[in-house]
């Protein structure tokens, strides 16, 4: 198990850190409590670390992760939910949105109570808010979910369980409701994302123009771009008021076609998500997903037919993965942090290094090893 010290006040020394312009500057960084309280400050007081050749990063956040270490969201376990928190600190990660599947009411129901006991009690990686991905999807473009729990977009189910625990984002297919009247309603309490869908690209921009904002999975189980069909990925391209979650462990989204994502939607648009489930960190085998059966071979999770069933990567391979296909590092480094963060309205206190923010931090070495990860000022020991 993780163990971590309370921090009162720790001078971290020597380092190089990506300030809140994604610029690094030399010198040092002070914790107080839960808070970055001054970076290349004079401070001295308190316990110190010598961070020579290393670079402070923003702590990363996976707003779109069903599971990890063996353990899922959809367990509807608290014990689940702290390994997960647990095993996310391991891969930089510093908060999350547990992320649902498309599953029946009362599953949620139970899923999300279990999710607003765990808020404030996690041992690693703290929770925003739930992903509901799904069930307000196209059954013609579930994907790995099951088909059965598919239903129309609910607006007094939604707000049922965003009472139970607060909803961070929620997926829909744009074609699925009606006059946007969804859409409109729900993007007042949380962001609303484009996802599972059949749309074509003008109903897709209708969507994005009523309260869509963001895009689950750009180019994974939604229409791709052609010469006179847009799809929704062209639409997405096309809507500056949009960002898209990238999968980008190499599998996903060819690294050409990434780049080409990573290109056009440029720095502040692009989000890195594991969209990880409980077979990541764990051996080939076959693992459970929303209540189907997946195999995993090699690393890649397929159901039986061969759809494609989430991943088993982490956000800090992601990343590592984006420098290799020639990424440079500020756009990476940002699709980690600080957009993620403000997709869910979390900027204001985490995603980047800045006075006053929560210190969620990640030291890499020279050679972009995970040396220390700093969650709310605790560090790993």
């Amino acid at each position: 198990m993780i163990q971590y010290v309370r921090v009162i006040k720790m001078i971290l020394k020597n380092a190089e850190i990506l300030n809140e312009n994604f610029e690094f500057v030399h010198g040092n960084l002070a914790i107080e409590n839960e808070k970055i309280a001054g970076i290349n400050t004079e401070k001295s007081d308190g316990e110190s670390i010598d961070c020579t050749g290393c670079k402070i990063l923003p702590g990363f956040i996976d707003i779109h992760i069903h599971g990890t270490g063996g353990a899922d969201v959809c367990d509807a376990e608290s014990q689940s939910i702290q390994k997960m928190s647990e095993n996310l600190t391991r891969h930089g990660v510093t908060s999350f949105c547990p992320t649902t599947m498309t599953l029946s009411a009362e599953e949620l129901e139970k899923i999300f109570s279990v999710v607003a006991g765990e808020k404030g009690k996690e041992k690693g990686a703290y929770i925003h808010g739930i992903n509901m991905e799904g069930p307000y999807i196209s059954l013609a473009k579930k994907g790995a979910q099951k088909a059965e729990h598919v239903r129309k977009p609910d607006i007094e189910e939604f707000k049922k369980l965003n009472s139970i625990c607060n909803v961070s984002l929620v997926d829909i297919a744009p074609e699925e409701d009606e006059n946007n009247a969804f859409s409109k309603e729900v993007s007042k309490i949380c962001t609303v994302s484009a996802a599972h869908t059949s749309a074509d690209g003008e109903t897709a921009k209708k969507g994005f123009e009523n309260g869509i904002t963001h895009a689950t999975h750009l180019f994974n189980a939604m229409t791709g771009i052609s010469a006179r069909v847009p799809g929704v990925a062209g639409a997405v391209f096309d809507s500056d008021n949009v960002r898209a979650e990238i999968i980008c462990d190499g599998f996903h989204v060819n690294p050409i076609t990434l780049r080409m994502a990573f290109k056009i939607l440029g720095e502040d648009r692009t989000i890195v998500i594991s969209d990880s489930m409980k077979a990541a960190d764990c051996e080939d085998g076959e693992y459970m997903l929303g209540g189907q059966t997946v195999y995993v071979r090699d690393g890649k999770a397929l159901l039986a037919d061969g759809t494609i069933a989430a991943s088993t990567s982490n956000l800090f391979d992601e990343f590592i993965n984006l420098l290799s296909f020639g990424i440079n590092f500020t756009h990476a480094v940002k699709s980690c942090t600080i957009n993620p963060a403000r997709a869910i309205g979390a900027d204001i206190t985490t995603g980047s290094i800045k006075e006053g923010k929560f210190a969620d931090l990640l030291i890499i070495d020279k050679d972009f090893n995970i040396r220390n990860v700093f969650v709310k000022g605790k560090k790993i020991i």
